[in-house]
């Protein structure tokens, strides 16, 4: 049986990942990781408690010493989703970024070098490209162009990443996708904070004219994208992952007024943030070229789902907006405990 570790498991995209691969990949063992920081949540991992091929532990990606036990117990292939990720933060202090994104990168590279991992996957952002003007869509060649703190981690991450593999051969991939949505996503984000917010009665913040763009993929066909270069891909290759489906800020906040049956009277404008990149827009053709992915998930169907998950979560998303969740592993597992079967 092959190791796969997952860091930031408890978040977005890592516990989306977590879930798919233990659904799909039954002969692996998933060895999760995440420092539970405020955006990881155990409670997205909590029907593995129980699953002999899932152990979490809570580790920092910047403490060698506790990570380097898991590395010498056998690590086949490592999944990097740990990171700090939203850019008004970034904005406000860009400190935790550069540790986090940074320095916990290298700290991984350099324990899989040392326990000759298999495959090192650094999952990153199309923020590391900065932004587009009207036309055009960023491709795997264009310029890396970061415009705030969040994204120049990750793109300072990504040089680390590709030095590994050219340097001293480390097996190395990188994806890079543009904006997810889906189920269990940290409610800072546009779209459940949107969506929690009207189900509680408040307006919607909306930053400046809401004409910038994004290119939005539904976290599933992210993952699944994941899985398939983390398998399938050469090494020192890099990916662009998309989903084909550019929406201005201000076409959201709609699509989830008219869902949530309110108009454009919940709307609060308020001062664009600086730096923000006006359009976003992924070129993702040498993905399907060379591994033949294209995304599943219709956008208005995603959406449609996942505004539901969030109605008929409501238990999920309070305990994060009141903070109750920040206690769910120590409750449960008290600290420094492993969550899974024993290894």
């Amino acid at each position: 049986m092959s190791t796969v570790l997952v860091t930031g498991a408890a978040g977005f995209i890592g516990s989306n990942f977590v879930r798919l691969l233990i659904e799909q990949r039954p002969d692996v063992s998933v060895l999760a990781v995440d420092a539970l920081t405020y955006a990881g949540n155990l409670a997205n991992l909590s029907e593995f408690s129980g699953n002999e091929s899932f152990h979490f532990h809570r580790v920092d990606i910047c403490d060698p010493d506790a990570l380097h036990p898991l590395f010498e117990a056998g690590v086949d292939m490592v999944v990097n989703f740990a990171a700090e990720s939203h850019v008004d933060r970034s904005i406000q202090g860009a400190s935790a970024f550069v540790q986090t994104n940074v320095a916990g990168t290298q700290t991984l590279l350099d324990l899989a070098r040392q326990h000759n991992v298999g495959r090192f996957l650094q999952v990153s952002t199309d923020e590391v490209y900065g932004s587009l003007g009207p036309e055009g869509a960023f491709s795997e060649a264009s310029p890396i162009e970061p415009s705030s703190p969040y994204s120049a981690s990750k793109a300072a991450a990504d040089f680390l990443v590709f030095a590994a593999h050219k340097t001293f051969g480390l097996d190395t991939v990188i994806t890079r996708c543009s904006n997810n949505y889906g189920p269990y996503q940290f409610p800072e984000k546009l779209i459940p904070l949107f969506v929690t917010n009207l189900i509680a009665g408040e307006k919607v913040p909306l930053y400046g004219d809401g004409l910038n763009v994004r290119d939005w993929i539904h976290v599933q066909d992210h993952c699944e994208a994941i899985l398939l270069i983390l398998e399938k891909a050469a090494p020192g290759s890099i990916y662009n992952v998309g989903g084909d489906c550019e929406k201005t800020n201000i076409d959201i906040a709609r699509i989830i007024l008219s869902h949530l049956g309110h108009d454009e009277s919940m709307i609060r404008r308020v001062k664009d943030r600086p730096g923000h990149d006006r359009r976003y827009a992924m070129d993702f053709s040498r993905l399907t070229s060379d591994l033949g992915w294209r995304p599943r998930i219709e956008f208005a169907k995603g959406m449609g789902d996942t505004i539901d998950w969030f109605v008929n979560t409501p238990e999920w998303w309070k305990t994060i907006k009141t903070g109750e969740y920040l206690t769910y592993y120590d409750k449960q597992y008290g600290r420094g405990g492993v969550v899974g079967a024993d290894r």
